[in-house]
């Protein structure tokens, strides 16, 4: 068995491209996911370690003295830090030659020749999960025998068979054990979780049908695969004495409240006496947030993405804004919280449709909110879609600039430019005004540990929208003197 790596690498400043992260960007406040798909095949491989160089805040030299000790290093890629990644790769080959390095994520599994051609540093890239995938490459099975690779083989880069995705979850070991064995709690924050929180998954893959999702389309794959019940509430009673510092237990399935295990796994959260949150549509009738509720719900993150129903209808989101508006009336009611997550420029976006989303989004006023720059990623429709309709702006496969999200999608009367810039003023009309205000000093005033933090992190939220305006700045500039 070859000593195995697994690193999420160093890329931009404050970047959490994780594997885990649904949004490979900066976040106007420091966050970062738990690199949960890389701690499945480190669970798997005896004296493997899981090295999380972002949240660690660790750059490329210390990353390369820990690296070099090991002979096979997995490396998580995406789109937006393949550059910085190759770079990483060619001088750790420099530096140990000997060692076999991977690459692995939503790129590698979309365009794995291109991945492997981008640096000879690259052995081989995986296309899909990766779990057994790496597994069988750390106990030294010959890389043309190993399923759902591309590979390096006499100057030429070769695909093996597909390999099918993992059917039953229950035989794969638990992500905790790695967490607490190679992560440290304290690093991770997310601004709508308690702090520290832990985050897993119950199952893999999202029956919704959006075109702009990355996960779905790429590794986890449009069914919806889930853990049984049993299993779930065997890793959360192991979890708990694991972590009694973690103040909240955050299940990442696309759509945790589409399991059919999820009233069975509440039940038993709330008899274990556990703090949870999670992912949901906007349908879930009152009477089971309720029941939800009851059994330790505290917040759900919710994708709105827009207030205009024909650019839901667009992406085929699956949700009517009259069926948003009755689940945030129930949630209030229930005193459950809602992180609501907004998308600028999809499909059918117009000076007006922004204008309609602000408004929607002032009008649910959910708990806190995440404006995101619609972003097509390659393998997804929306990526297609772009390509094929001529709407990708300059460098349209550049997603982020500096670490922090870029708008690289222009339509007939609205720039890129003015997308950008969209961000801002919404993320300013939502939260400036008495009631956001209101939450937050009262949160403030009956926490100290929340008061110092809300401190932080409004420190860091107007650095951030002040880089933004020095970018947006730069991007007039550029337009101008094109």
């Amino acid at each position: 068995m070859m000593r195995t790596l697994f690193l999420n690498p160093p890329s931009y400043d404050g970047f959490d491209g994780s594997a885990g992260s649904r949004y490979q960007a900066r976040r106007e406040i420091r966050s970062f996911w738990y690199p949960t798909w890389l701690a499945y095949p480190a669970a798997m491989i005896r004296d493997s370690r899981l090295l999380d160089a972002p949240a660690e805040g660790m750059n490329v030299d210390e990353v390369l003295r820990v690296a070099s000790n090991y002979e096979l290093v997995v490396i998580h890629t995406s789109t937006p830090t393949l550059q910085s990644d190759k770079i990483l790769a060619e001088r750790l080959k420099e530096r140990s030659p000997h060692i076999r390095i991977g690459f692995v994520g939503p790129h590698a599994t979309v365009l794995p020749e291109e991945t492997m051609s981008a640096t000879v540093a690259a052995d081989f890239a995986v296309i899909g999960e990766f779990d057994y995938t790496i597994k069988e490459i750390s106990d030294g099975t010959p890389l043309e025998d190993v399923r759902g690779i591309a590979f390096r083989q006499e100057g030429a880069i070769r695909r093996t068979g597909p390999r099918p995705p993992v059917e039953n979850l229950d035989l794969l070991p638990f992500v905790t054990d790695v967490y607490a064995r190679d992560l440290r709690l304290e690093n991770y924050f997310i601004g709508y979780l308690c702090h520290p929180y832990v985050s897993l998954y119950a199952g893999r893959g999202c029956r919704s049908r959006c075109t702009f999702c990355l996960w779905p389309q790429t590794i986890a794959g449009r069914l919806y695969r889930v853990r049984s019940a049993q299993n779930v509430l065997e890793e959360m009673t192991r979890a708990k004495a694991l972590f009694p510092e973690a103040k909240e237990f955050f299940f990442d399935d696309d759509t945790f409240t589409d399991n059919p295990h999820a009233d069975e796994i509440a039940s038993g959260l709330g008899a274990l006496g556990i703090t949870w949150s999670c992912n949901a549509r906007a349908v879930v009738p009152k009477e089971r947030l309720r029941m939800l509720k009851e059994n330790g719900l505290r917040l759900l993150v919710v994708g709105f993405e827009s207030g205009n129903q024909t650019i839901l209808n667009n992406v085929r989101k699956g949700i009517r804004l009259d069926q948003a508006r009755l689940f945030m009336k129930a949630a209030r009611q229930l005193d459950i919280k809602v992180h609501g997550t907004f998308i600028l420029g999809l499909p059918g976006e117009t000076a007006e449709t922004m204008e309609q989303t602000i408004r929607f989004a002032r009008e649910l006023d959910p708990y806190s909110i995440q404006v995101s720059l619609a972003a097509p990623y390659p393998g997804t429709e929306f990526y297609d879609q772009a390509r094929q309709n001529g709407w990708l702006a300059g460098e349209g496969d550049r997603l982020v600039r500096e670490g922090i999200q870029d708008s690289v999608l222009s339509y007939e009367d609205l720039p890129a430019e003015r997308i950008f810039d969209e961000v801002d003023l919404f993320y300013r009309r939502f939260y400036f005004r008495p009631r956001p205000i209101l939450r937050i000093l009262r949160e403030m005033l009956t926490d100290r540990d929340v008061f110092r933090r809300r401190i932080r992190e409004g420190r860091e939220f107007f650095s951030f929208m002040a880089r933004r305006k020095e970018m947006a700045k730069g991007r007039r500039f550029g337009a101008a003197t094109d």
